[in-house]
């Protein structure tokens, strides 16, 4: 079996192909799963360019898509030859959040998807949507369901509110489309005006060059006739946060999400203060989350943004693409 580990963390020239030992046969309440293809996440950048430590040897990779080959005693859930995804938490099934670190997300904390097979718990996967590649399914563990979760679990998005996306990575498109799949009106941001066509392609109502305008939170509530949006899908973090806190309206909801640019920053609290704004941390989601992610995608046909996809061999080739900021949407892996 094919496989990727990190022989060091600290840069794409760690990342070495190997051969694998077979996963093995399932024991009970466990599937064995053939993978077939994984997406890029910031996340997994920040494991192995080493600013996310990890254990030297580690598999990367959060997301893992694929088909079930065989399963153990007392699986109902899945069957042979069906379609399955991987869960981001995989202890995190229901219920309010349980995990504040990623001790058990597969790729940082525990070995991930880079490889060809796993044998794990039934319960760390669910079905993919029907109709979808391997592909389009890896890009749903991580990106698809933090939006889906900031909009929709967290923020109670409905028909006729209006929602701020801040650039056109993986997060941000997937909640342009969640947005428009439930009647809300999007304003986008990005520095490429290309792109700014490309969001509008996809149903963006407004756009903005964040580049060209640096006061963009103003322009947003201009938008709005100076009310602000209902939600800001907030991915950029303490170099951006200011203007997403003038872009939400009072009493709105700001989902935390990214940290590009950076981890720690001053924040504008009499301004979040008077906005009165719910400014809510989170990461990913739980099983449930996605399971009801997936019948959503089922029932409307939404079809992930894949910029690019890389064979397993050319992972580091994969992040070099992502590092360049040059795509839009996702970036995946397919074997």
């Amino acid at each position: 079996m094919k496989g990727i580990v990190l022989r060091q963390p600290g840069g794409l020239d760690k990342l070495e192909a190997v051969d694998m030992r077979d996963p093995g046969v399932p024991g009970p309440g466990e599937i064995r799963v053939r993978l077939r293809a994984s997406s890029l996440n910031y996340h997994d950048y920040g494991v192995v360019s080493g600013g996310i430590p990890t254990a030297d040897g580690r598999i990367p990779m959060s997301d893992g898509a694929g088909v079930v080959d065989d399963v153990g005693d007392g699986v109902t859930e899945f069957a042979v030859g069906d379609h399955v995804i991987s869960c981001f938490f995989p202890d995190w099934q229901d219920g309010p959040a349980t995990a504040g670190d990623f001790k058990r997300v597969p790729g940082d904390g525990i070995d991930g998807y880079a490889r060809e097979g796993v044998t794990r718990p039934a319960s760390w996967f669910t079905r993919s949507p029907k109709g979808y590649s391997h592909a389009e399914a890896a890009t749903l563990t991580t990106a698809g369901l933090t939006a889906w979760r900031a909009l929709v679990v967290d923020g109670g998005l409905k028909a006729g509110d209006t929602v701020l996306v801040l650039g056109t990575g993986g997060v941000s498109v997937f909640a342009l489309q969640f947005a428009k799949m439930m009647g809300a009106k999007v304003v986008a941001t990005s520095s490429s005006d290309e792109k700014l066509e490309r969001v509008r392609a996809l149903g963006a109502d407004h756009t903005i060059n964040y580049r060209s305008h640096q006061d963009w939170g103003g322009l947003v509530r201009d938008w709005t006739g100076g009310r602000g949006v209902d939600h800001v899908v907030e991915v950029g973090g303490p170099g951006t946060l200011a203007q997403s806190i003038t872009a939400v309206r009072v009493g709105g909801h700001i989902s935390l999400i990214g940290v590009l640019t950076g981890r720690s920053g001053e924040i504008p609290t009499a301004a979040l203060m008077a906005k009165q704004a719910r400014l809510q941390g989170l990461i990913v989601g739980s099983r449930r989350h996605q399971t009801e992610l997936v019948r959503a995608l089922d029932a409307t046909g939404v079809r992930p943004v894949i910029d690019k996809s890389f064979g397993l061999g050319e992972i580091a080739d994969a992040f070099r693409l992502q590092e360049s900021g040059g795509h839009f949407g996702k970036i995946c892996l397919e074997y």
